[in-house]
C-alpha cells in the first residue's frame, strides 16, 4: 500500500486518493477541494451514528441472550416472547398503510420481470460477462447443459445429433410463447417470401438485417435468420439461433462475493465499476492459446412495424452492492486514526463513479432515467434503513445530485428486518427499488439471534421450518402491500448449482409463481434458461392473485427452529459436522489464500456450488450452536475439520495455486480462520464472518 495522504483531517490511502482525483472526479463537475472537504465532514457526521447502530445491535442481542438463558429448556411462549421483543425495541409498531413513491425507475426494475445476476466486482471478466448477459443464446444454453432429455454432446467438435435435439426443443419453446397460426416453427420455410404467420401479429415488434424481434410477457426474443451460418444454412427457415432477453439486471457486488480488505482491493473494485459506468472496461484473457479481449456489448437497433428505428439495451441494467454497516476499511482513516466505516466509503465513491453514467461521460450508458442503483445488505431493522436514507441524502448533497437520485435496494436477510419489513420499506419509501430474500444469511441470523435458547434442528431440516415459509411469503406480500408492483423489484434468492440446470428448470419456476419479478441466477447461461420461466408465468398477473392470499403471521415468522427433544445418532452428528466443515473449509481456503470471494466450490458430494460468505455464516453458526448446547464436543468439531481438510485438499489437487491444509493445519492461515469461525462463532457480531476473514486475509497479504 502507498503512503496515506492527509486531507481535511482524514487520511486517505495514496492509491485511492490518486484514483479519485485522476480518474473519477474529472468531468463530473464536482470540485476536488469541495469533494474532499465534504467527504471528511460526512465521515465526521455519520461514523459516530454508524457506531451507535452497531452498539444497539449488541445491546439487543445481549438482552435476547439473557432472556433465553433464563428460560433454557422451556418452550417459547409466543405472546410472552413477542411482548419482550417489543419492550426492548426489537419489534416496532407497524406503519399505517402506505405506498412507496419512488420515481425515475428504469423499466427493467419497475415494469419487467426476469432473471438477475450477482457477480463479484473484483473480476473484470466476470462483470463483463454479466453485463453482456442481457441477451443469451438459447441454442448454446440448451446445447451445453443438462436441460434437454437427450444424449450429451459427443466430444470432438459440433455434434449434429445433439444440435438437432437443441433446435427441436427451441422451436417447441417458440411454439409455446410465439404460436403460429395453423402451423409450427418446426415447419416454417421461406420466411423472406411468406413471412411469419403469428397467431398474434402484435408479438412481432421489429426487425433488423439479422432477424425478427418478438415480445412476450414484456420480454424480447430475437430470432436470428442467417442462411450463411453453419446452423442456419441447414435449417428450413434459415434460423441460426434464438436470442433470449435474459439478465434484465445485474448486481455488481462489493460485499459477500469478494475478498476486499484494503485500499488495493477497493480501488480494483471501484475501477471495474467505473469501467462499467463508462462502458470502456476491457478484459483480456487467454483462451485456447489465444488472447481474447472482451468489452461491453453495444445496444441493439431495430425497425418497428411503422418503419421507425428504435434501440434496445445490449447490456443488463446494473446495480452496485455496497457493504453493510459493520465493517471498516483502512483505505481511509478518521481523524482519531481509526478505520472509516466501509459502507460510508462505498456510498460516496460508487455514487461519484456513477455520475459518469448520469453525465454521459463514457461510451455506453446504464440508467436511462438518471438514477443510481445501490443495493444495501445486512441492515437490521428500520433505524438502520433510515440511517442509509440519511446517508444517501448527504451523498446527494455532497455531489450536487437531486434528491432521491440514488435508489436503494433493501436486502431482507436479517431477522429484525424481516420482522419489521413494512417499517423498513417505509424508512426508504421515496427511493426504494428492490427487496429480496436470502435463505443463507437469514438462517445464519436466525441461529445467532436465538443462539442461547437451545440446539437448532439439523441444517437440512431448518429449510423446512415454519419460519422460512412465512419469511418468503411475507416478503412478497408486504412488498405488494407497500405498492411495489410496477415500481420496484421483489426478488428471490440464488440457484447455487450452475451445473444442474435441469433441476433449476424444474424448481426455480416457483420463484415467479410467488409473485417475485426477479430471482438470482449463477451464470449467464442460467439467466437465459431462467428467462423461460418468466414467459411461462406472467408475474404481474400472478401478483394480483398473490395479494389475495394476505400476509403470513408474525407468529410463524418468529417460531424458532429449536430441535426440542431430538436425539441424533453418532453417525448423524458426524455427517452433519462433516457437511458443515467441508463447506466452510472449501470456501475459506480460497478466500484467505487466493483472495477469491466467490467461485464454484465442490460440496461434500463433489457437486460444484456457487458459494459466497453467506454459506460460511450459516455453517459456522450451526456448528457453534451444536457445540454450545452439547450436541457435539469441541474434539468432534476438530476431528471433522481435520477430516474435511484432507478432503478439500484432494478436491483442489489440480490447482497449482492451492496450499494444502491437512498435513500441517497449524501452519495454514486458512485452516485457522475456518476453525475460528466455529470456535469463536458465538461471540461474532450477528454471527458475521467478515471480521475474522478480513483479519486473516490481511495477515496473509502482510506476509
Amino acid at each position: 500500500m502507498s503512503e496515506y495522504v492527509s486531507q481535511n483531517g482524514i487520511q486517505i490511502a495514496g492509491e485511492l486518493h490518486a484514483f479519485v482525483n485522476g480518474k473519477v472526479l474529472p468531468g463530473t463537475g464536482v470540485d476536488r477541494d469541495s469533494f474532499w472537504s465534504g467527504f471528511a465532514d460526512l465521515l465526521a457526521r455519520f461514523a459516530p451514528a454508524n457506531a451507535k447502530l452497531l452498539a444497539k445491535r449488541e445491546q439487543l442481542q445481549q438482552q435476547i441472550d439473557e432472556w433465553h438463558m433464563a428460560r433454557l429448556g422451556k418452550p417459547v411462549d409466543q405472546p410472552e416472547y413477542q411482548q419482550f421483543l417489543t419492550d426492548i425495541g426489537y419489534l416496532v409498531e407497524e406503519p399505517a398503510p402506505f405506498a412507496i413513491t419512488t420515481e425515475n425507475v428504469d423499466p427493467e426494475i419497475a415494469r419487467m420481470a426476469g432473471p438477475q445476476l450477482v457477480v463479484p466486482s473484483l473480476n473484470d471478466r466476470f462483470v463483463l460477462n454479466a453485463a453482456n448477459a442481457r441477451w443469451g443464446s438459447l441454442y448454446d444454453a440448451f446445447y451445453g447443459t443438462d436441460v434437454l432429455d437427450a444424449e450429451p454432446a459427443q466430444p470432438g467438435g459440433y455434434d449434429p445429433v445433439r444440435g438437432a435435439a437443441v433446435i427441436k426443443a427451441a422451436k417447441a419453446l417458440l411454439d409455446e410463447i410465439l404460436p403460429l397460426d395453423g402451423s409450427s416453427w418446426a415447419d416454417l420455410t421461406n420466411v423472406k417470401e411468406s413471412g411469419i404467420p403469428l397467431k398474434d401479429p402484435s408479438q412481432c415488434v421489429g426487425w433488423n438485417d439479422r432477424g425478427c424481434l418478438f415480445r412476450h410477457n414484456g420480454l424480447h426474443i430475437d430470432v436470428i435468420f442467417d442462411p450463411d451460418h453453419p446452423v442456419g444454412k441447414d435449417d428450413p427457415a434459415n434460423i441460426a439461433d434464438v436470442h433470449m432477453e435474459a439478465a434484465l439486471t445485474t448486481i455488481i457486488d462489493m460485499e459477500d462475493s469478494v475478498a476486499a480488505v484494503d485500499a488495493e482491493d477497493k480501488v480494483l473494485a471501484y475501477t471495474n465499476w467505473l469501467g462499467l459506468m463508462r462502458g470502456d472496461l476491457d478484459a483480456s484473457f487467454e483462451k485456447g492459446g489465444k488472447t481474447v479481449s472482451r468489452k461491453a456489448n453495444p445496444d441493439r437497433t431495430y425497425t418497428d412495424p411503422d418503419g421507425k428505428e428504435f434501440t434496445l439495451p445490449g447490456r443488463s441494467l446494473m446495480f452496485v452492492r455496497n457493504v453493510g454497516h459493520l465493517m471498516t476499511n483502512p483505505a481511509v482513516l478518521l481523524a482519531d486514526g481509526s478505520e472509516a466505516p466501509e459502507g460510508l466509503l462505498d456510498g460516496v465513491f460508487t455514487s461519484l463513479i456513477s455520475m459518469h453514467d448520469l453525465k454521459g461521460l463514457g461510451e455506453l450508458g446504464n440508467s436511462k432515467t438518471g438514477s443510481i442503483y445501490i443495493v444495501k445488505p445486512k441492515m437490521h431493522g428500520p433505524d438502520e434503513c433510515a440511517f442509509t436514507n440519511d446517508l444517501f441524502d448527504a451523498v446527494e448533497d455532497l455531489l450536487g445530485l437531486d434528491r432521491n437520485t440514488i435508489k436503494v435496494g433493501v436486502m431482507d436477510e436479517e431477522r429484525r428486518t424481516s420482522a419489521n419489513l413494512a417499517a423498513c420499506i417505509h424508512a426508504v419509501k421515496d427511493r426504494i427499488v428492490f427487496i429480496n430474500t436470502g435463505f443463507l444469511d437469514r438462517t445464519g441470523d436466525e441461529i445467532h439471534t436465538s443462539m442461547q435458547g437451545g440446539a437448532m434442528l439439523a441444517k437440512g431440516d431448518i429449510k423446512n421450518s415454519e419460519w422460512i415459509a412465512a419469511y418468503e411469503q411475507r416478503n412478497v406480500g408486504i412488498g405488494l402491500a407497500c405498492g411495489m408492483s410496477g415500481k420496484a423489484q421483489i426478488g428471490k434468492g440464488m440457484w447455487a448449482a450452475p451445473d444442474m440446470m435441469a433441476d433449476m428448470m424444474e424448481q426455480k419456476v416457483g420463484h415467479p409463481m410467488t409473485g417475485a419479478n426477479t430471482a438470482w441466477v449463477p451464470s449467464p447461461t442460467a439467466a437465459t434458461l431462467h428467462a423461460i420461466h418468466y414467459h411461462r408465468v406472467n408475474v404481474f398477473d400472478r401478483q394480483k392473485e398473490v395479494v389475495a392470499d394476505g400476509i403470513a403471521s408474525l407468529d410463524k415468522l418468529l417460531t424458532i427452529p429449536f430441535a426440542d427433544g431430538h436425539n441424533w445418532s453418532a453417525e448423524e452428528i458426524e455427517r452433519e459436522l462433516d457437511n458443515n466443515a467441508q463447506g466452510i473449509l472449501g470456501y475459506v481456503v480460497r478466500w484467505i489464500d487466493q483472495g477469491v470471494g466467490c467461485s464454484k466450490v465442490p460440496d461434500i458430494n463433489d457437486i460444484g456450488l456457487m458459494e459466497d460468505r453467506a454459506t460460511l455464516r450459516i455453517s459456522s453458526q450451526h456448528m457453534a450452536n451444536w457445540m454450545l448446547h452439547g450436541v457435539c464436543s469441541a474434539e468432534q468439531v476438530d476431528a471433522a475439520l481435520l477430516r474435511m481438510a484432507a478432503k478439500v485438499d484432494g478436491q483442489n489437487a489440480g490447482d497449482p495455486l492451492y496450499r494444502p491444509m491437512a498435513d500441517n493445519p497449524d501452519a495454514s492461515l486458512a485452516f485457522q480462520a475456518a476453525r475460528d469461525l466455529v470456535f469463536k462463532g458465538v461471540e461474532q457480531p450477528s454471527g458475521y464472518t467478515e471480521p475474522l476473514l478480513h483479519a486473516y486475509r490481511r495477515k496473509l497479504k502482510g506476509s
